[in-house]
């Protein structure tokens, strides 16, 4: 299960914009892409030296450079100062438990989210830093590992689908962070089933590990808001916000993730409020089946208990007993039990307790 808080043991006592990784490791090598266009040019390539990319700066196209691992802080280093990067803003690319934001540094805007997918082994969410920086010409865009929803964005600057080739990187930024609120919705989704299918077997047979699957999907609600409730803020700043590397055209289109990033959040409280409520009634049938089981022995003893009686009394062993020599003793004692025991649950049937 992902940690809500990731250990930060390693920047104690450093300086500030010391750049160290904190995470995992999730990429077993450091993968870097570059895709440069324009209306009518395009190229892409692999990166072998982060050297490469400098030749791309300050070039009138449109320059997209993706990072895939951050365990290589010299790589890091280099970016930085090729493109003038405030060191503050690379301790934050490493610091891979970063709430949602978005800081505008004046010659370049900084904005850091959270993309979700769930694991196929267990089913658990699983969240990726994606740090992006948008300049006035470039994209570049940090992942933890490789893999991403943004193939779709790739096809359709490849293929010159849309409009994305036309306009500037202010609209590839809006195409990524689309991409990945959108991504949410599947989530989502996938989400709503797990609760629904528990939802059925909190009523019809709860077991332990429906309660250990509750507090799972309570520990996960924690972390969904926590991954996205700030994004919010993000897309309203770059929306309302006076960045002059947001043009109006592109804004338009930014209001439309903000809608959709509060639908998402929407959705996530409605879950969390379901599954808080799941507690509530696993706790009301644990404690219904036990009333019930109880309510079936309390039957049981108390139709006993006169039985017990009449037995007790004719098991006593003194020598003068008025019915110990009657021939018809023992068949009357039996007829008297066993009308005591069907006119009890007579009584008990007509009042319901049955």
């Amino acid at each position: 299960m992902t940690k809500l808080v990731k250990k930060r043991s390693k920047k104690a006592g450093l300086p500030p914009g010391a750049l160290v990784h904190i995470g995992e490791k999730k990429a077993r090598e450091l993968k870097i892409t570059l895709i440069d266009y324009d209306e009518s040019h395009f190229q892409e390539r692999e990166i072998k030296k982060i050297e490469e990319c400098f030749i791309f700066k300050g070039q009138p196209t449109v320059t997209w450079i993706n990072v895939d691992g951050l365990h290589q802080v010299e790589v890091l280093e280099k970016l930085g100062e090729c493109y003038g990067f405030h060191p503050l803003m690379l301790e934050d690319i490493l610091n891979t438990d970063q709430r949602p934001k978005m800081e505008d540094y004046g010659e370049y805007l900084y904005i850091v989210l959270k993309m979700l997918d769930q694991s196929a082994k267990n089913n658990d969410i699983v969240t990726e830093q994606i740090s992006l920086i948008l300049g006035p010409n470039f994209v570049i865009s940090f992942q933890e590992r490789e893999g991403d929803v943004f193939d779709p964005i790739r096809e359709r600057i490849r293929n010159s689908k849309g409009r994305i080739r036309k306009m500037g990187a202010d609209y590839l930024a809006y195409a990524l962070l689309d991409s990945i609120v959108d991504d949410y919705f599947i989530v989502m989704e996938k989400l709503g089933e797990r609760i629904e299918f528990l939802e059925e077997e909190l009523v019809t047979r709860p077991t332990a590990e429906t309660l250990r699957v509750i507090h799972q999907l309570k520990r996960e609600m924690i972390f969904l808001r926590k991954a996205v409730w700030p994004l919010r803020e993000v897309v309203s700043g770059l929306e309302r916000g006076e960045s002059t590397f947001i043009k109006e055209s592109t804004r338009i289109y930014l209001r439309d993730v903000y809608d959709h990033t509060i639908q998402v959040i929407d959705t996530i409280e409605t879950f969390r409020d379901m599954v808080s409520g799941m507690l509530d009634i696993y706790l009301s049938s644990v404690s219904n089946r036990l009333n019930s089981v109880m309510k079936v022995l309390t039957i049981i003893a108390t139709i006993f208990m006169p039985l017990t009686f009449i037995a007790g009394i004719y098991g006593m062993n003194f020598k003068y007993m008025p019915e110990l020599e009657w021939r018809w003793g023992y068949w009357v004692v039996w007829l008297i039990m066993v009308g005591i025991g069907v006119f009890m649950l007579i009584y008990f049937k007509k009042k319901r307790w049955l």
